[in-house]
């Protein structure tokens, strides 16, 4: 009957041991989260243009803006932006 006691006594004691494990992996892994800063996005959020001459897209702040005849148009560089005008001078 001892052995019968203490047998069952070891296999609650190496419960006991695999519950605080457990417990001591689940905490750490809830504090290793909420030490992780927030991730920025990668991408810009905005509105994306279209360069008239090169065809890039590229988000609407970094453009450079012309408006010609009422109508705007964005540019990926000044060397577009002068090409487009240039080709509208020989229309």
């Amino acid at each position: 009957m001892i052995s019968i006691m203490s047998g069952l006594f070891k296999v609650i004691f190496y419960a006991l041991i695999a519950y605080l494990i457990y417990i001591v992996i689940k905490t750490y892994q809830s504090l290793k989260r909420i030490k992780k800063p927030p991730q920025k996005p990668s991408l810009k959020p905005g509105i994306m243009v279209k360069d008239q001459i090169c065809n890039t897209y590229l988000p609407k702040e970094d453009a450079i803006k012309e408006i010609y005849e009422g109508k705007e148009y964005y540019f990926c560089s000044d060397e577009c932006r002068n090409k487009f005008l240039e080709s509208r001078k020989k229309k």
